[in-house]
């Protein structure tokens, strides 16, 4: 099965992504808080985040369901991008818990359930773990 170059860029954004969010999240929760390295991670995150949304409105599949070649999963896209923006209109208006918990749930939601999601035996990135038979 033969990796597209679109899709090895998306696989390495969401991939980093959802090994330096924690960190991210981390360095401002701890005890000890972290400023520069949250805002480090947390600039990288968003770069990732940003990459792994433009870099899947070139993605397509034309064998489940679509409208020319976008999936459902492709309403990501906007939501990703959406809910960066909010972050970033709650920190500027000093809203910290705001941007908190928009941090936090598009993490979870874009990075932790999309991403195991992914991993399901009909997606490409399951077939590549799971094998073209799949486990499920």
């Amino acid at each position: 099965m033969d990796m597209s170059p679109v899709i090895a860029v998306h696989l390495s954004a969401v991939t980093s992504a959802t090994v330096l969010g924690p960190v991210a999240l981390w360095a401002r929760r701890a005890r000890d808080q972290r400023p520069r390295l949250h805002r480090a991670f947390g600039y990288a995150w968003v770069t990732l985040m940003l990459a792994a949304a433009v870099s899947a409105l070139f993605i397509r599949d034309f064998k489940l369901p679509n409208i020319n070649g976008y999936t459902p999963i492709h309403l990501l896209i906007p939501v990703v991008v959406g809910m960066l923006a909010l972050a970033f209109w709650f920190l500027a208006r000093g809203n910290i818990r705001g941007h908190r918990l928009t941090m936090q749930g598009l993490y979870i939601g874009a990075c932790l359930v999309a991403g195991s999601l992914a991993l399901l035996p009909s997606r490409y990135l399951g077939k590549l773990l799971w094998g073209s038979q799949g486990l499920i």
